[in-house]
């Protein structure tokens, strides 16, 4: 080579280094770029060995590809130089353009730093331009797009020694190398923009297919749940429309899922649980109410709403857990039933009856209210939770401008003055007792069943017919004025006294009926008391021998 013209070897330079570029930018990942930067400084450019030293992201530079000396490879490769360590070095030297050039004459100061580095042995310099074994030339390589190259972010330095020829290399050969480190930095900044790319999309690959898991796994829940599932949408016109059911609350509402589509749940709620479900809807959470069925009938079920948000967007729709609870309702509601009403009749308890009397009344007369009310008006700062400043019973309706009170009268007098009122019937029975002694309890049970029976069919819907204890009875008819409850009590008895099948014969009894009248400002005791009271009146005012028949 050292014979031929000079246009002749910067052809073949060219080309050489043409092929190398054309390497470096069809590495396929970044360790391979690296690599071909370094044989490139070897093969295209004559140089004995070369190190490529990239910059970490703690800064310091780290030996990432090296060629040329397989033991210095060995030895250095992976290798960390801090980057004050650099720094000092691309500081100081000749400036050969971008180059960095320092003599042996200046380099022996760097021999002991943490940069790690590769002595080759041979003679002193003869002439003035011949390598010297301990010079040093660094092509720094700079982030693309910076003005002027050195003006860039430091990217890494490519390390040369001893160019093939033994000689110092002379312009062409310098600007060969700094457009080389040039062309090198481009290769490794795409090089990684692609390992970056690649990893990113390695990275979306996975999530996507996480994501394509996780819906695959909430389809599955979703549908085949034993209990039933919706979900419904959140906001806007639709708000609140079913977008989605399984099949286990297709089968329990027997509606199909298309069906399902064109409803809300608001649509389905029974009418007394509209509120509960609008509560649950807002809010979140869960509640107890009835839905509709396709044969119009309702089940009770637990309705437990989450909502589904995005971080971005906010609330998107309702997931919502549907779960049968008709049983245990049902035996909640036997339980309740059972607590308030006579095991043997079915008819309210004493309990229950007072609980319905007490709601009637409030704790002060009528009169009383409306001469306050003559006095002072109606004024919000006179209202206590009554509307008056007084409290009603448990179960008693307020009498302010929001729940209003309806004051319970009763009539005046012995006479029927036209007033309606709540009547309080309380009926004992005639000659039970005897019943129960000659017959036994079972006879007089069925005595019991059936005088509940009758006094039940004598009453009007509304009315209440309770068992007070033992063979006493009480009926609450409201809106009777005192002729109409004298006339009830009359039919009442009527229909007690016709013959009753109670262990195969034929028994009868007779009953008494006192007439009481409840009106505000009495107590439920006070009522059953008066009422009470009247029946052993009336039963001592009877002859004996008619207060039963046989």
């Amino acid at each position: 080579m050292e014979t031929e013209s000079e246009p002749y070897v910067r052809l073949a330079s060219l080309r050489q280094l043409h092929q190398v570029m054309a390497d470096m930018n069809t590495a396929r990942s970044l360790a391979d770029t690296l690599q071909t930067v370094a044989d490139g400084v070897v093969n295209a450019l004559g140089y004995e060995m070369a190190g490529v030293n990239l910059v970490r992201p703690d800064g310091d530079l780290v030996v990432a590809a090296f060629s040329g000396n397989s033991a210095a490879e060995a030895l250095i490769t992976g290798r960390v130089g801090s980057r004050a360590a650099w720094d000092r070095r691309l500081g100081m030297g000749e400036r050969w353009g971008d180059l960095v050039f320092i003599p042996h004459t200046e380099g022996w100061v760097l021999d002991d730093d943490d940069v790690p580095q590769w002595f080759t042995d041979g003679p002193a310099p003869r002439f003035e331009d011949e390598w010297h074994p301990s010079d040093r030339l660094f092509a720094p390589m700079y982030t693309p797009g910076a003005q002027g190259g050195s003006c860039g972010e430091l990217l890494g330095v490519i390390s040369v020694d001893r160019p093939r020829n033994g000689r110092l290399p002379g312009a062409w050969g310098r600007e060969a190398l700094q457009m080389y480190a040039f062309q090198a930095a481009i290769a490794i900044s795409n090089a990684r923009l692609r390992s970056n790319m690649q990893r990113a999309l390695v990275r979306l690959e996975r999530e996507q297919q996480a994501l394509r898991a996780s819906e695959e796994s909430f389809r599955q829940a979703f549908e085949y749940a034993p209990s039933g599932m919706a979900i419904a949408e959140m906001g806007g016109e639709q708000h609140g429309r079913i977008l989605r059911t399984n099949d286990a609350l297709c089968r329990l509402l027997g509606r199909p899922a298309s069906a399902m589509r064109r409803y809300a749940f608001s649509d389905l709620v029974h009418p007394e649980d509209i509120g509960t479900l609008l509560r649950t809807s807002a809010e979140g959470g869960r509640a107890e109410l009835r839905l509709g069925r396709r044969d119009g009938s309702y089940v009770w079920v637990s309705l437990r709403n989450s909502v589904v948000a995005d971080a971005a967007d906010g609330p998107r729709f309702l997931l919502t857990h549907v779960e049968d609870i008709e049983e245990r309702k049902r035996r909640e509601l036997q339980l309740a039933h059972r607590a308030s009403h006579d095991s043997l009749t079915g008819l309210p308890n004493s309990a229950e009856l007072r609980s319905r009397l007490g709601a009637r009344l409030c704790r002060r007369p009528a009169h009383a209210l409306e001469s306050l009310d003559a006095a002072y008006g109606h004024h919000p700062a006179f209202d206590g939770p009554t509307g008056h400043g007084f409290d009603f019973a448990p179960g008693a309706e307020s009498y302010d401008g929001y729940d209003h009170h309806v004051h319970t009268v009763a009539p005046e007098g012995e006479q029927d003055d036209g007033t309606k009122g709540l009547a309080v019937l309380f009926c004992d029975l005639d000659g039970f007792k005897s019943i129960n002694d000659r017959f036994g309890h079972n006879a007089g049970d069925a005595v019991l069943i059936e005088v509940a029976r009758r006094l039940s069919q004598g009453v009007r819907d509304g009315d209440t017919v309770a068992r007070l204890g033992g063979d006493e009875f009480v009926i609450l008819a409201d809106g009777l004025g005192r002729a109409d409850a004298e006339d009830l009590a009359v039919r009442l008895r009527n229909e007690i006294i016709q013959p009753i099948r109670a262990e195969g014969r034929a028994v009868r009894v007779g009953a008494s009926f006192g007439i009481g009248w409840a009106h505000c400002g009495m107590t439920a005791d006070e009522v059953l008391k008066s009422a009470d009271e009247r029946m052993y009146v009336e039963k001592r005012s009877r002859p004996k021998q008619h207060r039963r028949a046989g």
